[in-house]
């Protein structure tokens, strides 16, 4: 019965901040304990996607990471349908909300690919961030949607970061956010709170060098999807993912380079791989990154 009514007192109370942080500055501060390596390193919620956002929140935890970005349409729990995304009753964010407490992880993004193409569920994607505390919102928005987008990125001081799937998979005519150049594009001079989702993974799999990507976005890498394939191509099962460092993406180059434009975003490690069993590979890749930083800081 208690627990009951906590959930119910943090629901309403979560609700009704929504219009009091509306337009209260993020604070972009975030303990030592998320920060590996000299990153705020953190899991991507589609290395866990055959399971709940319970679970996963334990998984990670298990990679001996606290810092998770969440994505649209993931299940809450594994006994229920309810999913934990800007569309869930608030109530739902509250049980969300005790997990995270209860854990000491943190969401330091959130994504959403549709971004931008009805302008009242944006709204309500950047209210949940606002009131869940994620700083960031990493998206693929279309051009003619980026000056709705920056309106909201100022009236709630919410970053959002531009990702790029690779080449061929979206078949959306015009959507080239593979192409760092077009991705330029959309960001330049705007708001500085707009910017890059460097997933060099993704990179790779089009065909572009990512620390020649990562040149074309000097100074406007606001999120880092880290990984490591097996193989240079498309998207296949001879190009999987692989732990960092035994691909053939020049993983330390790339931290080097994140290094030299003073990055300090979210570096996020989505494993597109082994799904039902991929916590030691993803430690690996935690692992990595710890050591990279332990010679070189």
């Amino acid at each position: 019965m208690k627990r009951r009514l906590f959930v119910q007192v943090g629901a309403a109370s979560l609700a009704a901040s929504v219009v009091n942080q509306s337009r209260r500055s993020h604070a972009l501060c975030y303990p030592p304990e998320l920060y590996v390596g000299g990153f705020l390193l953190g899991v991507q919620a589609w290395c866990f996607k055959e399971f709940s956002f319970f679970e996963a929140i334990d998984k990670v935890k298990q990679t001996r990471c606290c810092a998770y970005e969440a994505m649209s349409g993931q299940r809450l729990a594994p006994d229920g349908d309810q999913t934990f995304d800007h569309l869930a009753d608030p109530s739902v964010w509250a049980k969300a909300r005790m997990k995270l407490e209860r854990t000491g992880v943190r969401l330091v993004s959130y994504y959403y690919f549709n971004l931008g193409k009805n302008h009242d569920e944006s709204r309500k994607v950047f209210d949940f961030c606002k009131v869940m505390d994620i700083p960031m919102i990493n998206a693929e928005p279309e051009k003619e949607d980026m000056d709705h987008l920056e309106e909201l990125v100022k009236e709630y001081d919410i970053q959002l970061s531009i990702h790029n799937h690779p080449k061929d998979l979206i078949k959306t005519p015009g959507h080239d956010h593979w192409n760092p150049e077009f991705v330029l594009g959309l960001v330049k001079n705007r708001d500085t709170r707009i910017g890059f989702c460097a997933d060099v993974g993704h990179w790779n799999r089009s065909a572009i060098d990512p620390l020649d990507a990562m040149k074309i976005a000097d100074g406007r890498i606001l999120n880092c999807h880290l990984k490591d394939v097996a193989a240079h191509g498309p998207w296949n099962d001879a190009t999987h993912n692989v732990p960092l460092g035994q691909g053939v993406i020049n993983v330390k180059a790339v931290l080097d380079e994140l290094r030299r434009q003073r990055f300090n975003g979210p570096a996020i490690l989505e494993y597109e791989h082994n799904y039902l069993k991929n916590v030691p590979e993803i430690a690996q890749c935690v692992d990595y990154v710890r050591e990279y930083g332990r010679k070189h800081l």
